[in-house]
């Protein structure tokens, strides 16, 4: 019996010792996550938000519930997160906006640095430099030609100031010396129906969103804005590979949690949506949006959204830009 005493008492001791943090992360998730996706329901944000909403709620057997917070460029979806208990049952899907904002807003209720903390890196996804047959070009050397014959005169829409479609093509103005003209509309759909009807030129739009257009001769693609050529469509160049060189901007979506939330659930998190990645549901689905799976540590995440702050800040300051 002494024997046995002695036994409960040294694993009760191990257990008393265990810090809190070690033992929440042993025992998570033991209920319902929240992931918050800082845009309107439908949208690719939303569509990346619930496919891997689902495949971790089939891995963990815990509801994982998506919350649509939308509203200030993704600010309040964001803020949302940045104030929840640092425990890991809040999740943010983040995109351009963690790298973007603090650049693009004098004020922020929050601090990227110090209130969120990078989990993983999901999706990247081109956009297409697209214009409306109307515009006498067919590449992107001729377009960049009329643009220096005519400065000022051609216009490029865009969905909205900050948004990734007008920093792309401010960074594409900045790499070819030319002067466009700014049409900025409050989401894709105005943006896309005006440059079908030909009010407007050119958009660098989201891939999966042009593509139909494209194929049926709506509109004529110039070429896709990432390093390498996008699977959804071989056929269409780089920017760079067309003239832009080194030129690259894409979107990109991964999750986050608020700062503080131990490095243990951090790593849980990590592990379980990178094997979520490597499922043929998550693949196909985030190839028919036109991405391309990532993956990596949190620590090549954070090395990633500091890369993207530091570029995106000069593109935004050179052009000033400025979203409140």
């Amino acid at each position: 019996m002494n024997h046995l005493v002695r036994i409960a008492m040294f694993l009760l001791a191990g257990v008393m010792l265990a810090s809190p943090a070690v033992l929440l992360a042993q025992q998570y998730p033991s209920r319902p996550v929240r992931l918050v996706v800082p845009f309107p329901p439908g949208g690719p944000t939303d569509i990346v938000g619930r496919t891997i909403a689902q495949q971790l709620q089939e891995r963990w057997g815990q509801p994982v519930v998506v919350e649509n917070r939308p509203g200030a460029g993704a600010i309040i979806g964001m803020d949302a997160v940045a104030k929840a208990a640092p425990d890991g049952y809040t999740l943010l899907l983040g995109s351009n906006s963690l790298a973007l904002n603090k650049s693009l807003y004098s004020k922020l209720p929050f601090e990227l640095e110090r209130d969120f903390a990078p989990v993983i890196l999901i999706t990247r996804i081109p956009n297409v430099l697209v214009v409306h047959p109307s515009v006498p070009v067919n590449t992107v050397a001729e377009l960049v030609a009329l643009a220096r014959a005519k400065p000022g005169q051609l216009n490029f829409a865009s969905v909205g100031t900050g948004t990734g479609p007008h920093l792309f093509a401010e960074l594409f103005i900045s790499q070819t010396g030319i002067q466009l003209v700014h049409v900025p509309y409050k989401g894709t759909a105005p943006a896309v129906n005006d440059l079908l009807a030909g009010q407007v030129q050119m958009l660098f739009d989201s891939l999966a969103t042009a593509l139909p257009n494209i194929r049926a001769g709506k509109l004529r693609a110039l070429g896709v804005t990432s390093a390498s050529r996008a699977q959804a469509a071989r056929e269409l160049p780089t920017l760079a590979e067309a003239g832009v060189s080194g030129y690259e901007a894409t979107g990109w979506f991964a999750i986050a949690v608020t700062g503080g939330t131990p490095t243990d659930i951090i790593a849980r998190l990590n592990t379980d949506i990178g094997r979520a990645l490597e499922t043929s549901a998550v693949r196909d689905r985030l190839e028919r949006l036109g991405g391309e799976v990532v993956g990596g540590t949190p620590e090549q995440f954070a090395a990633f959204i500091r890369l993207e702050m530091s570029k995106w800040d000069k593109v935004i300051r050179d052009a000033g830009i400025k979203a409140d």
